[in-house]
């Protein structure tokens, strides 16, 4: 499987992870059923520690994206188009989130960031 860590990113090495395999399960790259690597398999591969797999994996099975059955391995849940559309909406509200906090330590105001995003949404 073909994820790309960058060791010098802010984001943590298990979020990476979890964000590559969310996006392939989100574009069908990774249809319903398909086993993942083990943890010690894509440790290997990557080249970090199988804890921060595991860790990224928990954390997939957590938003349920992932099934992880004892001694057999993690299997890509059902995403239904409701379940992935959800996560879409929390990642824009997120990166809203960003852009807001960094209009407001350049001194911004409310209003200023609000005319900036009608301007942006025009286009």
């Amino acid at each position: 499987m073909k994820l790309i860590i960058n060791h010098s990113s802010m984001q943590p090495i298990y979020d990476q992870i979890v964000d590559q395999l969310k996006g392939k399960i989100m574009q069908g790259e990774l249809q319903e059923n398909t086993m993942l690597p083990s943890v010690r398999t894509l440790a290997k591969e990557l080249k970090v520690s199988a804890l921060t797999v595991k860790k990224a994996y928990d954390a997939l099975e957590q938003e349920g994206f992932v099934n992880t059955i004892h001694g057999k391995g993690s299997y890509v849940a059902f995403a239904g188009q409701e379940l992935m559309l959800e996560e879409k909406k929390k990642e824009v509200e997120a990166d809203l989130e960003k852009a807001i906090r960094k209009g407001r330590s350049c001194g911004m105001n409310d209003q200023e960031i609000r005319t900036l995003f009608e301007i942006v949404l025009e286009d």
